[in-house]
């Protein structure tokens, strides 16, 4: 793999990532309702999330998801019925919590870790998206185990620092969401974005 190669892929990747797609969300509705304190754990639980689906996809699983429809099937549809649940848990979250200064109840940082981190592993696009986009940039003539490596890695890379720009902004615009009423729309503009992932999988899941 040429530097050429290399630099193509990590500006293809950025583009990629710049889509907001559910781990943003959930980014972003807990930054602004716990602040950059929630980036300790719903970042390292998208970033583990997405090296364990991009390197068992790499390593064959994704192959066989592509070959069977029966479980890339049932992948879809677990994927898409996490994304419905963690939509109505945050539509019926409770924002009564909130303390004097206006900020709602924290959740457990172990809490935020493992929902991002099932996100990201259970995205039912990951499997196929990996398996088309990164082969692309590999070359026959070297190591495809040095080359999925640096390629997992700089993808890794640029989902962090994605996603630690949407935690910065989201965090900044926290004082035009401290009242209850203001959380509570937040919630469910970010539940509404969830739940419409999760029944576009399921229908994607039907056609298949």
């Amino acid at each position: 793999m040429t530097y050429e190669t290399w630099i193509a892929f990590t500006i293809a990747s950025l583009i990629v990532v710049l889509i907001p797609g559910p781990n943003i969300v959930l980014t972003v509705n807990y930054a602004i309702r716990d602040g950059k304190r929630s980036g300790l754990a719903t970042i390292p639980g998208v970033v583990a999330g997405a090296f364990i689906a991009m390197s068992l996809s790499l390593a064959g699983a994704g192959a066989l998801l592509a070959t069977s429809a029966y479980l890339f099937s049932l992948l879809k549809l677990a994927g898409a019925m996490y994304l419905i649940w963690l939509a109505y848990s945050l539509w019926t979250a409770p924002v009564e919590g909130a303390t004097a200064d206006g900020s709602a109840e924290q959740k457990p940082l172990k809490s935020l870790f493992w929902q991002s981190f099932l996100i990201s592993v259970l995205n039912p696009k990951g499997p196929a998206f990996y398996l088309a986009f990164v082969p692309q940039f590999v070359s026959a003539t070297g190591s495809s185990f040095q080359q999925f490596a640096i390629l997992i890695a700089t993808f890794l890379v640029v989902a962090t620092i994605n996603s630690l720009f949407w935690l910065f902004f989201a965090s900044s615009m926290r004082e035009q969401f401290r009242k209850p009423k203001a959380m509570k729309i937040l919630n469910r503009i970010g539940a509404s974005c969830l739940f419409v992932a999760g029944v576009m999988t399921v229908r994607a899941t039907r056609t298949t």
